[in-house]
């Protein structure tokens, strides 16, 4: 067929990239050209760049509207598509699973060599091409665009402009990832911050909402290291270990449909018992059987609700996982009954690492059955953990798993209702990389990639830990649902247990993260998680444990949690005022379990999140799409307050489109989050109760109803036994109720059962209903539960007025309440550290942001490049991170004291901000800091150290004791292996030194030390950072390895100063990246 040259044009213009960078920003334009649509189609058709019009029809329907002539193009095109492979380039690509589900890779070979599935719920599923000829869509709207980058898969997606961008699983920071680039590698990410690229699990996949509120998804069907780099407007970037294949979903309607789809793909929860939806308190450790006693009976005396107690690795004897330390936890079997017959559960933790021990059961036979990962010269790797030596189960093979799974079994039989696997990256002590060498063999099944380099199977080793204990504990009741939590995870964990957001902090920072955070791992497939309320490492302070404590028991998983040498951390820890406020916290997730449980139902049967972005409540609404102050629990807005001095005076907030009831349960208080319901929901309560197995099913059930501007309403609430696997077969009760206005004979509401499903009887009990007028205002109504209730309505006078007197009075008491409180906080010491409300300066300038801590050593605890996201420092409050002494000793004299700023220019004209500080050392010195960063040098941190003597006593001469100025900044390796160090010395001699996986010291004096400078090279993601120095001011140089960390030390010559002779060490650091 032949073109005409205008068509020919188009078809120029419109291949590849250049379509669709033209696409992104014309969007409508191409309605303008529909008319010519059917020969253009044509055209493309004859020059091979069929599957590149489609995507121009499909892109420019949706634009547009679903005009006739664009309908008939698009039709037009998917006939001439056929049923076949079809490629651009070399690329090929298929329909799967089901509707708008399609697998890309980069060729034919690429699809022959791919590794096989570990993200589906069923492998096959990947495989298998589905007849898409019954679909809606039947090709890809999208298309990636492969390319490679030496042994680099990169696979590229440009989506149109306004496109926003979430998921990636558990990530730190800010909801929206658009900006962000993380690296899937499961890491023992201990203290992370909102620039930390790995933690715990890993998801290589991209939630994306476009500016219509269609979604879209993209999964990298890969379990190799991956980088997901989202920092280009709607562009996404996807480079891993070739080849793997690209699964994109949609674009669909909305987000609930986008994640549905996922979960048809990769599956979703198993229904958890219901105890596991109530509160749990935990700690590591309660050391003694009888300390878990008193905690759990504690909670019954103040009637603070709790449903699970937790024992951490001390009950273990001598941390050998299976074991028991028969001093302190003498009858596991007798606490566990215990603590049955007060209400609580207990669960337990198994790490996978086994103590090389002859003697140890559980290492006797796992040796006899040969289960053991292996290392590169075939024997068994022994890695260092908490026993000591330890080898580790190849989970990944089912004769392994298999074997854990009877040990768990034998284990559950003392009376373990749950089991925590922890450290399952799985992390290894003493190693640079924090874990084992990826030359390590796995010897995994056949049709999971057979035997691999530890390298391939990483990212779902804590996975695959998981299933086995799964598995175990049903070995050991195949009619009890198991609970099972896991800290490391991949696509498709949460089939088998749910997960926290690891080893947090007790910060403000990390309380706001908590919620981004549960929020991506939802939109990621996993709804089950949450944080360490009142954070794990550090002290809370009342208002932050409180403040957590009321956000906390909102989300799905609710659990508090905190390590050794941290405060006491249980709601009554903190006084009688914060005792209160968690009891009307906890009360409230109590009386809601009836609907966490329906929302969990829901989560098992279709993979829908439990708590989900604001943005779900109006998809098309731009405002929604960064805000991470409140989130949904189906049709209820949770709205919450993230920094300590932030009060919502305005109770409606800034809320969605629609109507939005405000309610509480008379526990209304500014430390605690606002509620509202969205107006045509009905949403099921029930009573306080003290845990799950007080409750019972003749319990009232209280309905909250709020109409919409129709006045209806509609809501369901699921019911079983809780614990068994009866409802598979039946055994539940699912009531949906509706609510509709009437005004017939006046104003009245009517409230009735429309339709119920499943084997179960009604229970006879009361239907209790709130009908949610606005501002707290309510009308209430009784009746038998499944009879119709009429409940009569005020007039809209009285209802306005009613409203209106009911604000004013919200408003009042609240303030009343918050001034209260402020004076009860401030009645209590400030805890230096990292619960204190004191909160780090910021220093921002160009492209660098700096946190400085003047409370504790003056220590700077972070360094982060902006445009590349980067946080160079590792560590946390009190310690790493950059610190200085004042000694040859590590952490002498500099690095704990409370250092007060001297200066402090923020903000300033000339485009700088600048903090000094100084700190007293003892003995008449002071150990002062200098920090700038200036938008004239965006790229530099620029740091001046000195020790000073300002006091030292007559008859000393005027000289102090002596000292050294030691300047110790703790690097962060994100990438361990691929770090590097390079620096010439004086004598004109390169130096390199590669990170091995084992630590190690290097010192350079004399003619060997670095010429003024030296540099840490990232080699896998091309940044570095440059640390220059004045020659004359550094004596000594260190460098120093450890975990996931190295030091790059500068040493002052060690003398006495004066006044007029201090010690000076001018330096800064600059950060470069290299693909710029």
């Amino acid at each position: 067929m032949l073109c005409p040259p205008f068509f020919f044009f188009f078809c120029l213009l419109f291949s590849g990239s250049v379509f669709t960078a033209v696409v992104r920003h014309l969007g409508c334009l191409f309605a303008a050209v529909t008319l010519s649509f059917v020969c253009l189609s044509l055209c493309f058709a004859e020059s091979g760049l069929l599957l590149e019009a489609q995507r121009l029809s499909e892109y420019t329907a949706r634009i547009a509207g679903h005009s006739s002539i664009l309908t008939t193009a698009a039709l037009l095109i998917e006939n001439t598509l056929s049923d076949r492979h079809l490629s651009v380039g070399n690329m090929a690509w298929m329909p799967i699973v089901g509707e708008s589900i399609f697998r890309f890779d980069a060729s034919d070979v690429a699809w022959k060599n791919a590794a096989p599935c570990m993200s589906l719920v069923d492998p096959k599923l990947r495989e298998d091409r589905v007849d898409a000829s019954n679909f809606e869509r039947k090709s890809p709207v999208f298309l990636p665009q492969f390319e490679m980058d030496g042994r680099q898969q990169v696979a590229v997606l440009l989506l149109p402009l306004n496109t926003t961008f979430y998921g990636t699983g558990e990530v730190g920071g800010s909801l929206e990832r658009t900006g962000k680039r993380i690296y899937t590698w499961n890491t023992d990410a201990w203290g992370y911050n909102q620039s930390t690229t790995s933690l715990y699990q890993s998801h290589p996949w991209v939630f994306c909402v476009l500016a219509t509120g269609e979604s879209f998804g993209v999964l990298a069907d890969t379990t190799l290291r991956c980088e997901i780099d989202l920092r280009k407007e709607a562009t996404i970037r996807i480079a891993a270990a070739a080849p793997y294949p690209l699964i994109t979903f949609g674009p669909y309607p909305n987000p609930e449909a986008l994640i549905v789809a996922f979960a048809q793909a990769t599956g979703t929860i198993q229904l958890p018992p219901k105890w596991a939806l109530g509160y749990q308190q935990c700690r590591w450790s309660y050391e003694t059987a009888e300390k878990v006693s008193k905690i759990a009976h504690t909670f019954r005396e103040t009637n603070i609700p709790c449903d699970v107690v937790w024992m951490d690795i001390d009950y273990m004897d001598g941390f050998k996982c299976f074991t028991f330390d028969k001093e302190v936890f003498p009858d596991p079997n007798g606490l566990s009954n215990e603590l049955h017959n007060i209400g609580f559960k207990g669960i337990w933790m198994l790490d996978p690492g086994i103590k090389v021990e002859e003697g140890y059961e559980a290492y006797d036979t796992g040796s006899a059955e040969d289960v053991w990962i292996q290392s590169a010269n075939g024997k068994p790797y022994a890695g260092e953990c908490w026993p000591g030596p330890v080898s580790f189960p190849d989970f990944t093979n089912e004769k392994t798993r298999k074997w854990w799974s009877k040990l768990v079994k034998k284990f559950v039989a003392n009376g373990v209702d749950g089991i925590w696997n922890d450290m399952n990256e799985p992390a290894v002590f003493k190693t640079v990389s924090k874990t084992m060498p990826e030359t390590n063999i796995h010897r995994g099944d056949e049709e999971v990639g057979g035997v691999q380099p530890h390298s391939y199977y990483h990212n779902v080793y804590g996975m695959f830990q998981a299933k086995a204990t799964y598995e175990g504990m049903l070995l050991a009741n195949k009619d009890k649902r198991p609970f099972v939590l896991t800290r490391a995870g991949f696509v498709g964990a949460q089939r088998f247990a749910a997960t926290w957001t690891g080893d947090n902090l007790a910060t403000w920072e990390h309380l706001g993260m908590s919620i981004p955070m549960a929020l991506n791992l939802g939109l990621s497939g996993q709804p089950f998680s949450g944080p360490d309320i009142g954070g794990f490492a550090g002290d809370a302070t009342p208002k932050l444990f409180v403040r957590w404590m009321g956000i906390g028991s909102m989300m799905p998983f609710a659990r508090g949690h905190s390590e050794k040498g941290t405060i006491d951390q249980e709601p009554w820890s903190f006084g009688p005022e914060v005792e209160n406020l968690c009891r009307f916290a906890l009360n409230r997730r109590y009386r809601f379990l009836p609907h966490f449980y329906t929302l969990f139902y829901q989560a098992h049967l279709k993979g829908l999140p439990v708590m989900t972005p604001l943005f779900f409540a109006d998809p098309s609404d731009l405002s929604l799409r960064k805000r991470d102050d409140a989130f949904l629990l189906g049709p209820i807005l949770v709205s919450v307050s993230l920094t300590p001095k932030n009060r919502k005076e305005n109770l409606e907030g800034v809320l969605p489109k629609g109507i939005w009831q405000r309610f509480h349960f008379g526990d209304d208080n500014p430390e605690l989050p606002l509620l509202f319901l969205k107006g045509g929901a009905i949403v099921p309560t029930g009573p306080v109760i003290q845990h799950v197995g007080e409750a019972k099913l003749t319990d009232t059930i209280t309905l909250l109803v709020a109409l919409n501007t129709e006045g209806k309403a509609e809501g369901m609430l699921y019911e079983d036994d809780g614990d068994s696997f009866g409802f598979k077969h039946g055994k539940y009760l699912l009531t949906h109720y509706e609510a509709q206005q009437f005004k017939e004979d006046g104003d009245e509401v009517v409230v009735r059962v429309v339709h119920s499903e499943g084997q179960w009887t009604r229970p006879n009990r009361k239907l209790h209903v709130r009908l949610l007028l606005g501002s707290t205002t309510e009308v209430e109504g009784e009746c038998k539960d499944g009879e119709e209730l009429r409940i009569k309505l005020p007039s809209k006078v009285e209802i306005n007025e009613l409203v209106q007197s009911n604000r004013k009075i919200n408003i009042a008491e609240r303030e009343k309440s918050q001034n209260l409180l402020d004076v009860v906080f401030e009645e209590h010491d400030s805890i230096k550290g990292v619960g204190a409300v004191l909160l780090p300066i910021d220093l921002q300038a160009g492209n660098v942001t700096v946190k400085v801590v003047p409370w504790i050593g003056g220590r700077i605890i972070s360094m982060i490049h902006k445009p590349s996201g980067y946080e160079w420092l590792e560590g946390r409050f009190e310690s790493g991170c950059y610190e200085e002494y004042s000694g040859n000793e590590f952490r002498s004299a500099g690095c704990t004291e409370e250092y007060k700023v001297v200066k402090r220019d923020m903000q300033a004209l000339d485009g700088q901000e600048f903090v000094s500080l100084e700190g007293d050392i003892g003995g008449g010195l002071i150990l002062a800091r200098d920090v700038l960063v200036a938008k004239n040098n965006p790229d530099i941190v620029s740091i001046n150290s000195r020790i000073e003597a300002r006091s030292v006593g007559a008859g000393s001469g005027g000289f102090s004791r002596l000292v050294r100025l030691r300047v110790h900044p703790l690097m962060k390796l994100v990438n361990p292996l691929d770090s590097v160090i390079k620096f010439t010395d004086i004598n004109g001699d390169h130096h390199e030194l590669r990170a091995t996986m084992e630590f190690g010291e290097h010192t350079y004096e004399g003619t060997y030390r670095p010429n003024g400078e030296w540099r840490l090279d990232d080699t896998e993601t091309g940044l570095a950072i440059i640390n220059r120095f004045d020659l004359n001011q550094v004596a000594l140089c260190l460098i120093s390895w450890g975990p996931g960390s190295v030091t790059l030390e500068l040493w002052s010559e060690e003398r006495p100063v004066s006044k007029e002779t201090p010690i000076t060490i001018t330096h800064e650091y600059e950060f470069i990246d290299t693909n710029v």
